[in-house]
């Protein structure tokens, strides 16, 4: 329950700020497939990185 929140909190976020995956995976410090798994429920980033998203 609470990936699905993460990964679909995520996603909005991304697309209402209008950022590609590949420019959030840059900021992140990740590749684009990472951004990708997290958007569709496959893993969740870990603490760290939710830190700098936030």
């Amino acid at each position: 329950m609470v990936q699905k929140m993460i990964n679909e909190n995520m996603k909005n976020a991304r697309k209402a700020k209008g950022i590609r995956q590949e420019e959030m995976a840059v900021k992140l410090h990740v590749i684009r497939q990472t951004v990708s798994k997290w958007e569709k429920g496959l893993s969740v980033p870990d603490a760290d990185v939710l830190n700098q998203y936030c």
